[in-house]
């Protein structure tokens, strides 16, 4: 059984959008390739009518992911969701107790996670540590050279 995965209004649109897009505009460019390929001549010998059909396969596959990522997702009402814990779409400052750096993070599903603009996945190590957590309590939180440990500085939701 799939997962259910929980996304921001723009985070379900940014992921229709691209189904759109590789079914309206990459699906029909995958069958022209082919059918291009397919005129050449010999299908024996024909490396670019091979190339052609690999690629429409991962484009296939790619297009089947996404569905099913659709299916299961779901939308997150925020008026719904306690305001003074760490959860999925809570913007959390968290300050090192190591060497007293401060770092701000909003917590986002995996498949919108994306380390520059300051958003990780609730599945990656941090994530799951937040998860839960209110001001001022402290996160412990496993990493591959140890336990690393973070006051929880403020929550907000933006």
């Amino acid at each position: 059984m799939s997962k259910v995965s929980y996304y921001t209004a723009e985070g379900l649109k940014k992921l229709r959008d691209e189904l759109g897009q590789l079914k309206d505009v990459e699906r029909p460019k995958a069958s022209e390739a082919i059918a291009e390929a397919r005129d050449k001549g010999d299908l024996s010998e024909n490396a670019e009518y091979d190339a052609a059909k690999e690629a429409q396969g991962l484009l296939e596959m790619r297009i089947s992911k996404l569905e099913e990522t659709l299916a299961n997702a779901r939308l997150i009402d925020e008026s719904q969701l306690d305001m003074s814990k760490a959860l999925i779409h809570s913007t959390v400052k968290i300050k090192n107790q190591t060497n007293g750096a401060e770092m701000t993070y909003k917590l986002v599903a995996q498949s919108e996670a994306d380390l520059k603009t300051g958003k990780i996945s609730v599945d990656s190590p941090i994530g799951k540590g937040l998860l839960g957590k209110s001001v001022g309590e402290i996160a412990e939180i496993q990493v591959p050279n140890g336990i690393m440990k973070f006051d929880i500085v403020e929550i907000r939701r933006d």
